[in-house]
Protein backbone atom coordinates (compact mmCIF):
# COMPACT_ATOMS: atom_id res chain seq x y z
CA UNK A 1 0.00 0.00 0.00
CA UNK A 2 2.66 2.17 0.73
CA UNK A 3 4.03 1.95 -3.18
CA UNK A 4 0.44 2.47 -4.28
CA UNK A 5 0.39 5.84 -2.05
CA UNK A 6 3.95 6.24 -3.55
CA UNK A 7 2.64 6.13 -6.83
CA UNK A 8 -0.42 8.06 -6.38
CA UNK A 9 1.64 11.38 -5.34
CA UNK A 10 3.64 11.08 -8.77
CA UNK A 11 1.38 12.86 -11.12
CA UNK A 12 3.32 11.71 -14.26
CA UNK A 13 3.58 8.56 -13.40
CA UNK A 14 -0.41 8.07 -12.31
CA UNK A 15 -0.77 9.68 -16.11
CA UNK A 16 0.92 6.88 -17.29
CA UNK A 17 -0.61 4.51 -15.92
CA UNK A 18 -3.75 5.47 -16.46
CA UNK A 19 -2.77 5.45 -20.23
CA UNK A 20 -1.54 2.52 -20.21
CA UNK A 21 -4.47 0.64 -18.56
CA UNK A 22 -6.36 2.83 -21.18
CA UNK A 23 -4.71 1.08 -24.26
CA UNK A 24 -5.24 -2.22 -22.18
CA UNK A 25 -9.34 -1.59 -21.94
CA UNK A 26 -9.18 -0.37 -25.67
CA UNK A 27 -8.00 -3.53 -26.90
CA UNK A 28 -10.12 -5.86 -24.73
CA UNK A 29 -13.00 -3.84 -25.81
CA UNK A 30 -12.30 -3.62 -29.51
CA UNK A 31 -14.64 -6.20 -30.82
CA UNK A 32 -17.19 -4.06 -28.89
CA UNK A 33 -16.21 -0.42 -30.06
CA UNK A 34 -14.37 -1.09 -33.45
CA UNK A 35 -16.98 0.57 -36.01
CA UNK A 36 -15.74 -2.08 -38.72
CA UNK A 37 -14.14 -5.69 -38.72
CA UNK A 38 -10.53 -4.82 -39.23
CA UNK A 39 -9.98 -6.89 -42.49
CA UNK A 40 -13.37 -5.44 -44.06
CA UNK A 41 -12.87 -3.02 -47.18
CA UNK A 42 -15.70 -0.58 -46.34
CA UNK A 43 -18.15 0.82 -49.41
CA UNK A 44 -17.03 3.97 -50.13
CA UNK A 45 -13.75 3.99 -48.25
CA UNK A 46 -11.17 5.30 -51.16
CA UNK A 47 -11.65 8.21 -52.81
CA UNK A 48 -12.61 7.91 -56.76
CA UNK A 49 -8.58 7.27 -57.92
CA UNK A 50 -8.17 4.14 -55.51
CA UNK A 51 -6.67 6.93 -52.39
CA UNK A 52 -7.30 6.35 -48.78
CA UNK A 53 -9.47 8.35 -47.24
CA UNK A 54 -8.28 11.16 -44.53
CA UNK A 55 -9.50 11.05 -41.00
CA UNK A 56 -13.40 12.31 -40.88
CA UNK A 57 -16.53 11.65 -39.24
CA UNK A 58 -17.69 8.53 -40.70
CA UNK A 59 -13.60 7.26 -40.10
CA UNK A 60 -12.21 9.14 -37.21
CA UNK A 61 -8.57 7.55 -38.24
CA UNK A 62 -8.82 7.65 -42.18
CA UNK A 63 -9.03 4.55 -43.87
CA UNK A 64 -5.77 2.54 -45.45
CA UNK A 65 -4.51 1.37 -48.71
CA UNK A 66 -7.30 -1.06 -49.24
CA UNK A 67 -10.21 1.00 -47.81
CA UNK A 68 -10.33 -0.70 -44.27
CA UNK A 69 -11.03 1.10 -41.04
CA UNK A 70 -7.96 2.48 -39.32
CA UNK A 71 -9.16 3.10 -36.50
CA UNK A 72 -10.81 -0.90 -36.60
CA UNK A 73 -7.81 -2.42 -37.64
CA UNK A 74 -5.85 -0.02 -34.60
CA UNK A 75 -8.08 -1.80 -32.08
CA UNK A 76 -7.53 -4.37 -33.05
CA UNK A 77 -4.05 -4.19 -33.47
CA UNK A 78 -3.37 -3.25 -30.17
CA UNK A 79 -4.55 -6.52 -28.44
CA UNK A 80 -1.89 -8.56 -31.06
CA UNK A 81 0.80 -5.92 -29.71
CA UNK A 82 0.71 -5.54 -26.07
CA UNK A 83 -0.25 -9.40 -25.94
CA UNK A 84 3.05 -9.39 -27.70
CA UNK A 85 4.56 -7.16 -25.08
CA UNK A 86 2.57 -8.58 -22.21
CA UNK A 87 3.81 -12.58 -22.78
CA UNK A 88 6.89 -11.93 -24.42
CA UNK A 89 8.17 -9.53 -21.32
CA UNK A 90 6.53 -12.34 -18.90
CA UNK A 91 8.39 -15.12 -20.54
CA UNK A 92 11.62 -13.34 -20.69
CA UNK A 93 10.97 -12.41 -16.59
CA UNK A 94 10.63 -15.81 -15.76
CA UNK A 95 12.90 -17.45 -17.39
CA UNK A 96 15.67 -14.38 -16.70
CA UNK A 97 14.94 -14.46 -13.33
CA UNK A 98 15.38 -18.68 -12.92
CA UNK A 99 18.60 -18.53 -15.01
CA UNK A 100 19.90 -15.48 -12.74
CA UNK A 101 18.62 -17.36 -9.59
CA UNK A 102 20.24 -20.45 -10.30
CA UNK A 103 23.39 -19.13 -11.32
CA UNK A 104 24.17 -16.77 -8.54
CA UNK A 105 23.43 -19.12 -5.97
CA UNK A 106 24.51 -22.23 -7.02
CA UNK A 107 27.73 -20.37 -9.16
CA UNK A 108 30.38 -22.86 -9.78
CA UNK A 109 30.41 -24.96 -13.34
CA UNK A 110 26.71 -24.56 -13.55
CA UNK A 111 26.53 -21.13 -12.35
CA UNK A 112 29.62 -20.85 -15.34
CA UNK A 113 27.35 -22.67 -18.20
CA UNK A 114 24.56 -20.38 -17.56
CA UNK A 115 26.12 -16.88 -17.54
CA UNK A 116 28.62 -17.74 -20.28
CA UNK A 117 25.53 -18.92 -22.66
CA UNK A 118 23.59 -15.65 -21.49
CA UNK A 119 26.92 -13.84 -22.12
CA UNK A 120 27.24 -15.13 -25.59
CA UNK A 121 23.22 -14.51 -26.31
CA UNK A 122 24.12 -10.76 -25.63
CA UNK A 123 27.17 -10.81 -27.33
CA UNK A 124 25.16 -9.92 -30.54
CA UNK A 125 22.85 -6.51 -30.90
CA UNK A 126 19.44 -7.55 -29.50
CA UNK A 127 17.67 -6.70 -32.82
CA UNK A 128 19.92 -7.70 -35.09
CA UNK A 129 19.54 -11.55 -33.55
CA UNK A 130 16.17 -10.91 -33.27
CA UNK A 131 15.66 -10.19 -36.76
CA UNK A 132 18.01 -13.41 -37.73
CA UNK A 133 16.11 -15.22 -35.23
CA UNK A 134 12.55 -14.81 -36.35
CA UNK A 135 13.89 -15.32 -40.31
CA UNK A 136 14.93 -18.24 -39.38
CA UNK A 137 11.99 -19.58 -37.97
CA UNK A 138 9.23 -17.67 -39.66
CA UNK A 139 6.24 -15.21 -39.18
CA UNK A 140 3.84 -15.77 -36.79
CA UNK A 141 2.67 -14.86 -33.37
CA UNK A 142 4.33 -17.26 -31.36
CA UNK A 143 7.72 -17.10 -32.89
CA UNK A 144 7.22 -13.63 -32.28
CA UNK A 145 6.74 -13.97 -28.64
CA UNK A 146 9.01 -16.35 -28.47
CA UNK A 147 11.86 -14.23 -30.21
CA UNK A 148 11.38 -11.39 -28.31
CA UNK A 149 11.12 -13.46 -24.96
CA UNK A 150 14.99 -15.02 -25.80
CA UNK A 151 16.25 -12.03 -27.03
CA UNK A 152 15.31 -10.36 -23.55
CA UNK A 153 16.36 -13.23 -21.40
CA UNK A 154 19.85 -12.08 -21.18
CA UNK A 155 19.85 -8.95 -19.67
CA UNK A 156 17.47 -9.68 -17.13
CA UNK A 157 19.82 -13.09 -16.17
CA UNK A 158 22.81 -10.68 -15.75
CA UNK A 159 20.90 -8.76 -13.48
CA UNK A 160 19.17 -11.18 -11.16
CA UNK A 161 22.91 -13.04 -11.10
CA UNK A 162 24.19 -9.91 -9.86
CA UNK A 163 21.75 -9.19 -7.09
CA UNK A 164 21.95 -12.91 -6.10
CA UNK A 165 25.30 -13.50 -5.50
CA UNK A 166 25.40 -9.95 -3.61
CA UNK A 167 22.63 -11.55 -1.34
CA UNK A 168 24.12 -15.29 -1.53
CA UNK A 169 27.23 -13.53 0.56
CA UNK A 170 24.66 -12.15 3.14
CA UNK A 171 24.86 -13.30 7.06
CA UNK A 172 21.30 -14.41 6.88
CA UNK A 173 21.80 -16.69 4.29
CA UNK A 174 24.49 -18.51 5.95
CA UNK A 175 22.77 -18.18 9.21
CA UNK A 176 19.99 -20.37 7.64
CA UNK A 177 22.67 -22.44 6.17
CA UNK A 178 24.21 -23.07 9.43
CA UNK A 179 20.35 -24.53 10.48
CA UNK A 180 20.56 -27.10 7.95
CA UNK A 181 18.01 -24.90 5.39
CA UNK A 182 18.27 -26.53 2.01
CA UNK A 183 18.78 -25.16 -1.25
CA UNK A 184 14.89 -24.89 -2.93
CA UNK A 185 14.03 -22.89 1.19
CA UNK A 186 16.68 -20.42 0.97
CA UNK A 187 16.16 -19.78 -3.10
CA UNK A 188 12.06 -19.18 -2.57
CA UNK A 189 12.12 -18.53 1.06
CA UNK A 190 14.43 -15.96 1.72
CA UNK A 191 16.60 -14.68 -1.68
CA UNK A 192 13.44 -14.36 -4.05
CA UNK A 193 11.44 -12.25 -1.92
CA UNK A 194 14.54 -9.91 -1.79
CA UNK A 195 14.55 -9.65 -5.62
CA UNK A 196 10.40 -8.96 -6.05
CA UNK A 197 11.21 -4.85 -5.98
CA UNK A 198 13.49 -5.88 -8.47
CA UNK A 199 11.58 -8.10 -10.72
CA UNK A 200 8.30 -5.94 -10.45
CA UNK A 201 10.42 -2.96 -11.92
CA UNK A 202 12.17 -5.15 -14.77
CA UNK A 203 8.88 -7.01 -15.86
CA UNK A 204 7.06 -3.06 -15.95
CA UNK A 205 9.89 -1.68 -17.85
CA UNK A 206 10.32 -4.40 -20.04
CA UNK A 207 6.87 -3.96 -21.45
CA UNK A 208 7.55 -1.31 -23.52
CA UNK A 209 10.99 -2.76 -25.02
CA UNK A 210 8.73 -5.66 -26.14
CA UNK A 211 5.95 -3.67 -27.57
CA UNK A 212 8.89 -1.81 -29.58
CA UNK A 213 10.29 -4.83 -30.52
CA UNK A 214 6.99 -6.33 -32.01
CA UNK A 215 6.33 -3.04 -33.84
CA UNK A 216 10.01 -2.52 -35.43
CA UNK A 217 9.65 -6.74 -36.36
CA UNK A 218 6.69 -6.31 -37.93
CA UNK A 219 7.71 -2.72 -39.97
CA UNK A 220 10.58 -5.36 -41.56
CA UNK A 221 8.35 -8.33 -42.46
CA UNK A 222 9.77 -10.80 -40.16
CA UNK A 223 6.99 -10.46 -37.42
CA UNK A 224 3.20 -10.19 -37.40
CA UNK A 225 2.39 -10.94 -40.74
CA UNK A 226 -1.27 -9.85 -42.72
CA UNK A 227 -4.42 -10.82 -42.56
CA UNK A 228 -3.65 -10.34 -38.74
CA UNK A 229 -3.38 -6.61 -37.45
CA UNK A 230 -0.31 -5.02 -35.64
CA UNK A 231 0.69 -1.43 -35.10
CA UNK A 232 4.09 -2.41 -36.59
CA UNK A 233 2.56 -3.82 -39.63
CA UNK A 234 0.37 -1.03 -40.17
CA UNK A 235 2.77 1.18 -40.44
CA UNK A 236 4.37 -1.13 -42.90
CA UNK A 237 1.35 -1.41 -44.90
CA UNK A 238 1.40 2.67 -45.02
CA UNK A 239 4.87 3.59 -45.65
CA UNK A 240 4.85 4.27 -49.39
CA UNK A 241 1.56 6.39 -48.91
CA UNK A 242 3.77 8.34 -46.13
CA UNK A 243 3.54 11.39 -48.09
CA UNK A 244 -0.24 11.31 -49.65
CA UNK A 245 -1.80 9.60 -46.56
CA UNK A 246 0.83 10.31 -43.51
CA UNK A 247 -1.60 9.82 -41.21
CA UNK A 248 -0.97 5.64 -41.93
CA UNK A 249 2.45 6.08 -39.70
CA UNK A 250 1.93 8.76 -37.80
CA UNK A 251 -1.28 7.46 -35.53
CA UNK A 252 0.29 4.04 -35.16
CA UNK A 253 3.68 5.48 -34.48
CA UNK A 254 2.47 7.50 -32.28
CA UNK A 255 0.26 4.67 -30.70
CA UNK A 256 3.16 2.99 -29.79
CA UNK A 257 5.51 5.82 -28.89
CA UNK A 258 2.52 6.40 -25.84
CA UNK A 259 2.30 3.23 -24.98
CA UNK A 260 6.56 2.84 -23.78
CA UNK A 261 5.82 5.99 -22.71
CA UNK A 262 3.36 5.82 -20.47
CA UNK A 263 4.62 2.21 -19.29
CA UNK A 264 8.10 4.01 -18.58
CA UNK A 265 7.21 6.43 -16.62
CA UNK A 266 5.14 4.17 -14.19
CA UNK A 267 8.61 1.46 -14.81
CA UNK A 268 10.45 4.63 -13.53
CA UNK A 269 8.45 5.45 -10.33
CA UNK A 270 8.38 1.88 -9.31
CA UNK A 271 12.30 1.84 -9.34
CA UNK A 272 12.27 5.03 -7.32
CA UNK A 273 9.49 3.72 -4.44
CA UNK A 274 11.22 0.35 -4.24
CA UNK A 275 15.04 0.98 -4.99
CA UNK A 276 16.00 1.79 -1.02
CA UNK A 277 19.10 3.31 -2.56
CA UNK A 278 17.20 5.61 -4.27
CA UNK A 279 13.97 6.23 -1.94
CA UNK A 280 14.29 10.22 -0.99
CA UNK A 281 16.17 11.57 -3.62
CA UNK A 282 13.20 12.32 -5.94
Amino acid sequence: MSVWRGLMRRRVAMVGLVVAVGFVVLALAAPLIAPYAPQEMVPGGMTADGSPLPPSEQFWFGTDVLGRDLLSRMLYGARISLLIGLVANGLALMAGTLIGLTAGFLRGVVGGILMRSTDLMMAFPALILAIVIASLVGPSIKNVILVIALVNTGPVARVIYAETTSLAEREFIAAERALGAGTARILFRHILPHLLPLIIVWGTLGISTTVLFEAILSFLGVGVRPPDPSWGNIVFDGQSYFQTAPWLVFIPGFAVALVALSVNLVGDALRDLLDPTLRGRH
